[in-house]
């Protein structure tokens, strides 16, 4: 039996979404984009990937900051 990972086909929508010339977008493609994206992230935190994503970006904000000091 086939099992597609929901957080996997939003990255391939919002890949395919993103693809598009920015012309061709009105605002309501825009916001379906924004929810999209914001979709994925709400999936992707609570994981394994999601955790050392946060923790590499925070590892990353906290030395650019003690950087400009």
């Amino acid at each position: 039996m086939l099992t597609i990972n929901v957080a996997v086909l939003l990255v391939i929508v919002v890949v395919l979404r993103l693809r598009r010339r920015t012309e061709a977008r009105s605002r309501f493609d825009e916001k379906t984009t924004v929810v999209i994206v914001l979709a994925l992230g709400i999936m992707l935190a609570p994981t394994d990937l999601g955790q050392g994503i946060a923790g590499f970006l925070g590892q990353l904000v906290s030395g650019v900051s003690q950087a400009g000091q």
